[in-house]
């Protein structure tokens, strides 16, 4: 199909180019060869013929912390873009600065927290490392459906007074470890559903009341903590589910317990992280990111001088919901599990454990030397 060589005919080439944006893009609206189209604007441009309707918009830059995805543009009959839709996506690793800046700002104006009195005499060469992973606060489980509840109220009560019975059985020490080992939060924004690849997610309630929650629920252990120890460090771990999450909850507890120089929170975004107590070396990684057998040469390598110094090595982690653990050359590897419930993605696919949670004793030179394993009691 030829087109006219009128004026007229001409003037809409031209248009059509400047409206769509490419001579491409023109032939295929008018339903010709771009051969075509590009003689007829030889000869527009010839007689000094400019477009007369509008070339598509640019795009303004999208907000900070998205990136365009994509744009849809709706023309009139002659030409003219009438509406335009720009389609975004949300950079995690920017929201995540963004989450950090804004929680940071608003964490300035807490009030840190009173101190607490710890133990007269307590010994120098213990530390209890208190462990919970995968808590999954803000999920939902239906016991009909799932076997066991699961809920905001439950969690709470099971969080807290498991950790209180942990703290209460084990021996005074000098120096214990809050060790909340991610995934403490069961979504991470707004809208129930994983990060990274949206899953959509069992959740009970608003995610306001979720975070508020989940403070409370840390505030308290780490209360209880202080009155048994002298010095309490403060590990809030990233999980898969929780990765912006971790990081206002480490930037506000910091914030907390600013004033209180017996309280450490570690900051470090790093998703692994080491303590040296003597000789005594433990490390942390939820699990999310590399495969059980592959942490003792991943710890050595990142803690060369502590691996170094130390002649007992133990890596917690969870992820897995249930416990595994094994010697290595060089150290152990301890999987914990959870003392959550089920939710009904892992009842229907039959990925079932025992609920628990475990709180070891270290020395300073002879590892661990006691552990105490509890049970929920459930609703």
């Amino acid at each position: 199909m030829a087109l006219p060589t009128t004026d007229e005919a001409l003037q809409q080439t031209i248009d059509m180019i400047a409206a769509h944006g490419s001579m491409r893009a023109a032939a295929r609206a008018l339903n010709v060869d771009v051969e075509v189209i590009r003689k007829r604007r030889a000869r527009a441009e010839a007689k000094g013929m400019t477009p007369e309707v509008q070339s598509i918009p640019t795009i303004a830059a999208p907000p900070e912390g998205y990136k365009i995805r994509g744009t849809s543009t709706l023309f009139d009959k002659e030409g003219h873009v009438t509406q335009q839709w720009v389609k975004t996506d949300a950079q995690l690793e920017k929201l995540q600065q963004m989450q950090k800046a804004a929680f940071k700002a608003l964490c300035a104006e807490l009030k840190p927290l009173k101190r607490v009195t710890g133990p007269k005499k307590a010994p120098s060469d213990l530390l209890n490392l208190y462990t919970v992973t995968d808590c999954h606060v803000g999920m939902l489980a239906w016991k009909r459906e799932a076997g066991e509840s699961w809920d905001l109220e439950i969690a709470e009560q099971c969080l807290v007074d498991t950790f209180l019975q942990m703290i209460e059985a084990a021996p005074t020490a000098e120096v214990g470890i809050v060790n909340q080992l991610g995934d403490f939060l069961h979504f991470d924004s707004l809208a129930p559903m994983t990060p990274t690849n949206h899953h959509i997610l069992d959740a009970d309630s608003r995610y306001q009341k979720v975070v508020e929650v989940a403070v409370r629920i840390l505030r308290r252990i780490i209360s209880a903590a202080l009155e048994k120890h002298n010095r309490v460090i403060a590990y809030l771990h990233e999980g898969n589910h929780d990765p912006a999450g971790s990081v206002w909850l480490r930037v506000m507890f910091a914030q907390l317990y600013a004033d209180n120089p017996r309280v450490y929170v570690e900051l470090s975004p790093n998703p692994y992280t080491a303590y040296l107590h003597g000789k005594t070396m433990i490390a942390f990684h939820h699990g999310h990111m590399t495969k059980l057998a592959n942490l003792p040469q991943i710890f050595a390598a990142k803690f060369r001088e502590d691996w170094g110094a130390a002649t007992h090595t133990y890596i917690h982690t969870g992820h897995k919901h249930h416990v595994d653990e094994k010697e290595w050359p060089g150290c152990n590897v301890i999987q914990h599990a959870t003392l959550a419930a089920p939710d009904a993605y892992a009842a229907r696919g039959g990925w079932l454990s025992k609920r628990q949670a475990m709180s070891m004793t270290y020395h300073k030179t002879r590892g661990e030397i006691a552990r105490g394993v509890f049970v929920p009691v459930t609703p």
